[in-house]
Formats: structure tokens, C-alpha cells, sequence
């Protein structure tokens, strides 16, 4: 029996961002070709050609994947803290810390802004931006941070977390520069803090 169409369609670009993934992740998007995506899925160039338009396209499709796990994980980081205001600074400091980890750092911090451009114009951005002014409106509302515009705050959190990863993913001692990063990066959250 066959599969309806709409299911063939998932299963042939879920294929393509697997395959797109483990070679981006691996050998890095300069070195990877589309025959490495294609026969690795069991497909044809056109099947990429259709879904993604071509290579550029396919590592656009693998990071959004990538940034909604991040997210996830970034969400169950803040779920679990004791306080709203420890869960923001631990969820913020944990998306530094995962350009540490190699599948992200090659392709989110290295190949994506390579490729794709400027990170602060990535398509998954707005998005990023509107979740952190949400989270610094309740933060406000609860009286935990001073009385600034959210919307700025959060572009400048965005801004500077981002740089602090692209930081540590082309750095020569990651682990060093993260550790650097991190610390800055509470120091700055912390002037944003309320007398309390």
C-alpha cells in the first residue's frame, strides 16, 4: 500500500536534512557534496533540487532543525530552575555554552554565518528576539529587572550572545573563551537586575 503523498514528502526532506546534517556536521559544508546527501538518502539530485533548491538551501533547513533542539533543550534549562530570573541567566548562558559542542559549532557558528551571512539576519532571528522580550516583560512585570525597553534589551542579548558564541566556535582554546564568555555575559545580565 502506498504512502499519501504528504507523508512521502516528510520522509524524503526528514532523508535529505539527515543525510545534509551528518555531512555538515562531519567533513563541513565546503567539503560536502550533493551526491554525499543524495546517495546517502537513496535519492536523486532532483529530489534535493525540489526540496531545497540546492546546497545553500539544504544547510538552511538543517539549522533550523538544529535551532529548534536548541531551543527545546534551552527551554527545559529555564523550566528547571529555582527562580524565573536564574532560569533567563541559565538559559541565555547554556546557548553560549553549546558552541562548544562540535554538530553546533561547525554548522550553527562557523559554515552558517560563512554561507548564510550575517547571524543577526537569519530567518530563526524574530523569533529569538520576540521569545527573550516576552521573557524580559514578565521578568519587568515581576519587578526582577529595571524598567527598559524589552524589545532593545533583547536585541542587545541576542546580539551579544551570538557574538559570544561565534567567539568561542572560531577561537583557538574554546573551552577557555567559554568560560571568559559566560562570565562576561552574567556580569552584563546582572546590570539589568533591580535593587532588591
Amino acid at each position: 500500500m502506498r504512502k499519501p503523498r504528504q507523508e512521502m514528502i516528510a520522509e524524503t526532506r526528514g532523508k535529505l536534512i539527515a543525510a545534509g546534517r551528518r555531512a555538515f556536521g562531519t567533513i563541513g559544508y565546503a567539503e560536502a557534496s550533493m551526491d554525499d546527501f543524495t546517495g546517502e538518502a537513496g535519492l536523486t539530485r532532483g529530489a534535493l533540487y525540489h526540496h531545497f533548491g540546492d546546497k545553500r538551501g539544504l544547510l538552511q533547513a538543517v539549522i533550523m532543525e538544529i535551532d529548534a533542539e536548541m531551543t527545546e533543550r534551552l527551554n527545559e534549562v529555564s523550566a528547571t530552575a529555582p527562580t524565573r530570573w536564574q532560569g533567563f541567566v541559565d538559559e541565555c548562558s547554556a546557548y553560549i555554552e553549546m558552541a562548544l559542542e562540535p554538530e553546533i559549532q561547525r554548522i550553527m557558528f562557523r559554515d552558517g554565518p560563512a554561507v548564510l551571512g550575517d547571524i543577526s539576519q537569519w530567518q530563526n532571528t524574530p523569533g529569538c528576539i520576540a521569545a527573550l522580550s516576552r521573557s524580559l516583560d514578565r521578568l519587568k512585570a515581576d519587578g526582577e529587572i529595571i524598567d527598559i525597553d524589552t524589545e532593545t534589551a533583547a536585541r542587545l542579548i541576542n546580539g551579544a550572545s551570538s557574538h559570544m558564541a561565534l567567539w568561542i566556535a572560531n577561537a583557538e582554546d574554546p573551552e577557555g573563551v567559554s568560560k571568559r564568555a559566560v562570565a562576561g555575559f552574567k556580569a552584563m545580565l546582572g546590570s539589568l537586575r533591580s535593587q532588591q
